[in-house]
Order: structure tokens, then sequence, then C-alpha cells
């Protein structure tokens, strides 16, 4: 059993960071308890594509180590062994800097919105220190995203799911939107099936490596935005596999099937993610997989299949896809062509699997990651099966066993 020390959600903006040099410092305060074991220290950080510094970290003073950049260029998550007598009882500081003296070395991922954060930014090497104007261009307040695991204690039980407010007028006027095919008390498959073609042709892929704007998690909006290639400030929206799910779950909602989030990775730091959306079958009293993004579902001896049940599959879950109308469509893109011969028929992406706990995407927008997929995972409120924890990803908090990624989904009106 071990616990997470955090003070922040996940909720990072790639394109607003803190930049890290000899002179520009960042320290992160987090409260701790006695601990007698070594203990891991998660950053979440950036090298530059052609760095050579290292990233430095000291805790309360003592220089622990000089973390030589991974993967230089994208996002990645950093983890540090810590002897225990370096840590204390009670507040701890953890500094980071790099040794360079422009900012062309190393970015530190943080999250806005903290109006008093246990964060602090130094111009001076360290000698001063401030909790206001941090970020790259001195405009934010924000929490760093520095992390700590101790053996001692246990992570929380995860959250249960959060439905959409089925009498919200978001859902009333999305439920307007759907194909017809979808509404009224037909077979669910047959509705989940209407919903998913005719999002899978409804906009081109488009990842942050070919656009600019991170699209919300907003059906209605994605609709209007995606197919045009334009949306905030006018420029091209970000209207990838995130959001054909996002806008599945609630358009399936608005017509009374239960809808999650689940979100897929290869490895831990991957890059051959993906995100897909899971509906309740009631008459198979299970969570089936469906893709809105290639139009896809996965059937085996004629009944669809569970994320378990793909997993278990492997490599051979290609021969168990049907793909949809809307495939056509997507397969007239390359990188989708490259995506699903080399990614979804292999299984790739099904070798670790978490839930996003909010489905109320509509009710509550304010929850929903502002960037999810745009860099290495990180939000706390994706819940990982209990296994994850021994595989690398004890940056995160939540994880659960069968009877939770299993279970009817509670609390649906």
């Amino acid at each position: 059993m071990s616990r997470l020390y955090y003070s922040e959600e996940g909720r990072v903006l790639p394109g607003l960071c803190e930049e890290l040099t000899r002179f520009r410092h960042a320290r992160k305060h987090l409260e701790l308890p006695a601990t007698e074991s070594p203990a891991q220290i998660w950053i979440l950080a950036r090298a530059y594509p052609d760095c050579q510094a290292t990233l430095r970290l000291s805790v309360n003073g003592v220089d622990v180590a000089a973390i030589e950049p991974e993967r230089p260029g994208a996002w990645y998550w950093h983890r540090v062994d810590v002897d225990p007598g370096v840590l204390q009882a009670g507040m701890n500081r953890f500094d980071l800097w790099a040794d360079s003296s422009a900012m062309d070395a190393w970015s530190l991922a943080l999250e806005t919105g903290h109006a008093s954060p246990d964060s602090e930014l130094s111009d001076d090497g360290g000698t001063n220190w401030r909790r206001e104007r941090m970020g790259y261009l001195n405009a934010v307040l924000a929490e760093y995203v520095v992390r700590v695991r101790l053996a001692e204690g246990a992570d929380p039980a995860p959250p249960p799911v959060v439905w959409e407010n089925r009498d919200s007028p978001r859902l009333a006027s999305l439920r307007q939107r759907v194909p017809r095919a979808a509404r009224g008390d037909g077979d669910v498959l047959d509705r989940v099936r209407a919903l998913s073609s005719w999002l899978a042709g409804s906009w081109e892929h488009t990842s942050s490596a070919r656009a600019e704007q991170y699209a919300p998690w907003d059906a209605e909006t994605l609709l209007a935005w995606a197919p045009g290639q334009r949306g905030h400030n006018g420029k091209r929206p970000i209207a990838m596999c995130v959001h054909y799910a996002a806008a599945l779950v609630s358009a399936a909602q608005a017509v009374g099937i239960p809808a999650r989030c689940a979100v897929l990775t290869e490895a831990v730091n991957g890059m051959q993610g993906h995100f897909v959306a899971e509906v309740w079958e009631p008459d198979l009293g299970k969570w089936v997989v469906v893709d809105p993004n290639a139009d896809a579902m996965f059937v085996q001896d004629g009944i669809p299949m569970s994320m378990t049940e793909i997993q278990n599959a492997g490599q051979g879950i290609g021969e168990l896809i049907e793909f949809g109308p809307g495939t056509e469509f997507q397969l007239t893109f390359p990188h989708i062509v490259e995506f699903a011969e080399q990614n979804l028929k292999k299984g790739v992406c099904f070798r670790h699997r978490s839930v996003w706990h909010r489905a109320d995407l509509l009710t509550s927008p304010w929850m929903s990651p502002p960037a999810h997929g745009s860099l290495s995972y990180c939000e706390t409120g994706l819940v990982w099966e209990r296994r994850e924890l021994d595989r690398g990803f004890g940056m995160f908090p939540a994880f659960g066993d069968s009877s939770w990624f299993d279970a009817a989904p509670a609390g649906w009106l």
C-alpha cells in the first residue's frame, strides 16, 4: 500500500508552463507525514528538443538529482526515488532549476487557477521568492505539477462516476441534434452505432500536431467548430479521439443511455494512447466499448465486447473489429489509416486503461480537462486499474478493482 500527495488536479495547458534556468527556480511545497521508506517524486516536465542540460532537483535544501532529458520535445513524467532521511514530517520544499542561462532547456508543467498556491518562483537563483506572476510570461497564479508517493498510507477509494443531469437544457438541446435512429426505445446497441457513425462522419481527426486551439469537451460546440476547421480565435481546433468519445458520451446520455469516457495507453508516458467510450448494455449486464473516431465496435461470437475482453484478446483484436459507415470517411485520412493498422488492429492502445470519472461533460463543463491528449496523461480524475499502481502509474491517486469498473451505472436516473 502507498499514498500519493499532491495539490493540483493535472489541469495542464501545455502552452502555458514554467521555464527553468540557473536563475529561474521553481519551488513546490507539500505537507507530508513521517516516512521510513524511500519515496517517489513525480515531476511532469519537458526538455527542449536539443537540450543538453540536466533538470536539477533539491529536497529541503539537499541536492538529490540531476535529471537527464527523456524524449526531448515531449512532456514526460520523471520519477526520482529519494531516501526517507531527506524528507521530514510537515512541510517539505522541492526546488527545480536547469543548467542553462536562457529559457531553452526545461519547462515545468503547471496548473493555473490557484488563488493561494503552495508553489513559488525565484528569478535570482533562489534568494528571493514570490507566489504571484508565475509562468514563463509572469502572468498567472499556479501550482507546479510535482507529486510525492509514500509507502505509508493508502490512496482513497476511487470516486464514483458523475452523470449528466437528465433535466439539463444542454442535454435537451443536444438531443435535438442526434440522428433520429438514435432516439426512441430501440435496441441500445443499434442506437449507439447510429451515434458512432454520425460522429465519425462529422469531422476530420485533428491532433495537436496539426492544429493550435484545443476544443472543449462540448458536443454541440465540437459539431460547430470541427467540420469547418475554425474554432476559438478563428484557429483550427484540436478535435481528436478524445472529442469524438466525449461527444458520444454526452449524446448517449441525451437519449437515455449511460455512457462514460475510457482512456487508454500502451505505456507510461506513451505516445500511442487512445480515447473511447463505454456504454451500458442492460441485457448483457456489462459496459461495451465503442470507438466513435474509427466508428468501430468489438464483437466476439456476435456479442459486443467489454474492455477486459478486448484486453484479453491482445493482438488478435483486429479480427474482432466491426467497422461502421463512418469508417470510410475516416480512412480518407492517411494518419487514421496508419493508426488503424499499427495501433487499433493490433490492440496496442488497450494495454492500460482508465476511466474519466466525470461523465457530466455538459452539466459541469468546468470539470473537463483543458488539454487531455496533448501531453502525457496527468489528470487526477482518471481511475486506473489497481494493478497499474505497480506498473509505473504511481503519479495518479485513484485506482479501482473489477468491482468498480464492471459495476452497473450507480446513480443513473
